[in-house]
């Protein structure tokens, strides 16, 4: 017969085990964390790509926004690459309509510059051809 306090410490155990090997349902086991990346490689610069046209998507502003500096970009993997990103954004002269946004220079006119700094996390499976925004976060500077 085991003593009340044998019977805890063994429950303990037990939950303290289960809960280390249990993972939330639905969420991707990290195989690699967050690690610095060059802005310049390949699928960090599809990640923005893609952050920029769902945020210009998004927002109600009648210009177009590019990204004006990257600060940060890591790459984690998962059942999928993530690319976390921090961007300065800016608004530039070329309007929704014009579709174009590759080649837009910034606002030159004080009145109508606006810089915004947001925060990205881009899942990518380029092997499935597939992108998402798991988180987008935005603040004017």
């Amino acid at each position: 017969m085991t003593s009340p306090c044998q019977t805890v410490l063994i429950l303990g155990v037990l939950v303290a085990l289960v809960s280390r090997s249990a993972q939330v349902w639905g969420s991707p086991k990290v195989v690699r964390k967050f690690q610095d990346i060059p802005d310049t490689y390949v699928y960090m610069q599809q990640a923005l790509w893609y952050a920029m046209k769902e945020y210009n998507k998004a927002s109600k502003d009648k210009y177009i926004f590019r990204a004006m500096k990257v600060l940060k970009s890591q790459e984690q993997i998962t059942d999928s690459l993530e690319y976390y990103i921090e961007v300065e954004i800016a608004r530039t002269m070329c309007k929704k309509i014009s579709g174009e946004n590759e080649n837009c220079l910034f606002q030159k006119d004080p009145k109508m510059q606006k810089v915004v700094f947001c925060t990205f996390i881009v899942a990518s499976k380029p092997w499935k051809f597939e992108l998402s925004i798991l988180k987008k976060q935005c603040k004017d500077v």
